[in-house]
């Protein structure tokens, strides 16, 4: 159980980013992501300037905790300078 401060209150909250369960899929398009930004050179903030989303959500992408929206993975995969299939090919993993 995590604890979120408000305010002057204090707040529990079940939820806490350390505790959320990441899918493997979103772990791993995460790790496709940071990879195809680290090698155009770009820091989490420059990613978040080309494709207009907050820095924190980018950082939540990388570590799998973000589900995100298509037309996130679009802003995300342009300013990658990449397609949508490039971020995505074998995903979901097929069960073996």
């Amino acid at each position: 159980m995590g604890i979120l401060v408000r305010g002057l209150g204090i707040r529990f909250c079940a939820e806490s980013v350390s505790v959320r369960k990441r899918s493997a899929e979103l772990q791993e398009l995460g790790r496709r992501i940071r990879a195809a930004r680290t090698a155009l050179g770009l820091s989490q903030e420059d990613l978040a300037n080309e494709s207009d989303i907050d820095r924190s959500y980018i950082g939540g992408v990388e570590r799998g905790e973000r589900n995100l929206t298509f037309k996130v993975l679009c802003k995300i995969a342009a300013a990658l300078r990449c397609d949508v299939a490039t971020l995505t090919k074998g995903l979901p993993a097929r069960p073996r």
